[in-house]
């Protein structure tokens, strides 16, 4: 059993879909879990739909309209015969999502966002499952939440392990093909559906890939593999052959885009290889992560984070910054869901980089105001280089206003405002 996963990218058309099937049958697997992502930038549009739920109900008819007119578009490529039951059941999904919006009313922001952004995984796995059947691959459908069970944890939910090893080894046959949602899972209690933290997909096909104890699980990405560099915003970049486990979880702790951060522990912990490969060339090596060497070939590799939050806090009595403001700092941080990128301290300050991913940055500036001298930089930049060499940190900031600088035995991590 192997377990390939399929990111939005990869399915973002019509065309997307046929490459799809194309490299279920160029790699000849017939016993694979095929795990899907939204199509295209679906999740982003129907994040507007959450929007106008909460700021413009106006608005919400036209921005779900606009989501289905695409995946429609779609349909009419794939299926030559617009009487083809997979129309029914893709117009059924976005009826059933109309109906939640109208009789759902809730100021609960993540729990409305999970039900309603769901919709594009569910939309995705029944195309591309109607469409392999279509072109005589056989597959069976599942939904994932059947599977994944969590807490109620909205938008950021946490896997019950031993209700979903039970769930998976019940429902998933070792046997075929199995197309499912990535991203999403369903809460036990009143199995309202919860999502995974975006780009969790990646997360989908490693819980998978743990329960069935794969062979291996594969992403398939538009890169050839995992590059030591985001190719948008670096001139050079290498692909890198092999990673190792411990690695590869330092690279995606710090934001590597092309591996989840949670992907790799349960990965990791029956020694299953994670493949990310390119679905334009599904016969080249790509990228192993696995047992063996730290990096091959041995270089530098940068990851970079946009959009980020540096705030800077003093106390307002010039008295040192000790543990208990350090903890209730902490407290606060962990209240209102920011994650921390880096910490930095001294005798009477302390700064932290945050990723303000929740909307919640004014909510805490205001209690942070309370008790410390507050200086906040929005939209910042954070780059974190591992096993850097002096000379690509010197080119890297030149010209550039660095605001924090650290530095350990593998890792430089600059903020940095544009």
């Amino acid at each position: 059993m192997k377990i390939f996963k399929f990111g939005g990218a990869s399915v973002k058309d019509a065309n997307g879909v046929k490459n799809l099937a194309s490299v279920l049958e160029t790699t000849a697997e017939k016993d694979v879990v095929v795990v899907i992502s939204a199509m295209g930038k679906t999740t982003n549009h129907l994040e507007v739909v959450v929007s106008n739920y909460f700021s413009n109900p106006e608005a919400i008819e036209a921005s779900v309209t606009e989501v289905y007119d695409y995946h429609h578009k779609i349909l009419s490529e794939l299926f030559a015969s617009a009487s083809h039951p997979i129309f029914k059941k893709v117009a059924g999904l976005f009826k059933e999502l109309n109906q939640f919006l109208k009789s759902t009313k809730s100021e609960n922001h993540a729990f409305i966002y999970d039900q309603v952004v769901s919709f594009g995984e569910l939309t995705s796995t029944t195309i591309v499952s109607a469409y392999l059947s279509e072109v005589n691959i056989k597959n069976t459908f599942l939904d994932v939440r059947k599977c994944i069970k969590t807490d109620n944890y909205h938008r950021d939910a946490n896997v019950n392990w031993e209700v979903t090893q039970k769930n998976i080894s019940t429902l998933v046959s070792a046997k075929g093909i199995t197309v499912t949602q990535g991203f999403l899972g369903a809460e036990g209690t009143n199995n309202f559906t919860t999502t995974l933290g975006r780009e969790g997909s990646d997360y989908t096909a490693a819980i998978f890939g743990y329960c069935l104890n794969a062979e291996n699980v594969t992403i398939w990405k538009d890169v050839p593999g995992v590059l030591n560099a985001d190719p948008r915003h670096f001139a050079k970049t290498q692909l890198l052959h092999h990673i190792s486990y411990r690695e590869a979880i330092e690279l995606a702790f710090y934001g590597a885009s092309v591996i989840h951060p949670k992907t790799l522990q349960p990965l990791q912990r029956k020694e299953i290889p994670l493949f990310v490969k390119s679905f334009l060339n599904p016969l080249n090596a790509g990228t192993c992560v696995g047992k063996g060497v730290t990096l091959d070939p041995q270089v530098s590799c940068f990851i970079l984070k946009k959009n980020q939050v540096l705030i800077s806090l003093s106390s307002l009595d010039f008295s040192f910054m000790m543990e208990d403001n350090i903890s209730e700092i902490f407290k606060l941080l962990h209240e209102y869901k920011m994650r921390m990128e880096l910490i930095q301290n001294s005798a009477i300050s302390f700064s932290v980089c945050i990723d303000n991913k929740y909307n919640n940055l004014e909510l805490l500036l205001t209690k942070l105001r309370e008790k410390y001298k507050v200086h906040c930089d929005e939209n910042v930049t954070l780059y974190t280089i591992r096993h850097s060499k002096p000379v690509e940190i010197k080119t890297l900031i030149n010209g550039k206003d660095v605001l924090v600088k650290q530095e350990s035995r593998d890792t430089v991590q600059l903020v940095i405002k544009e």
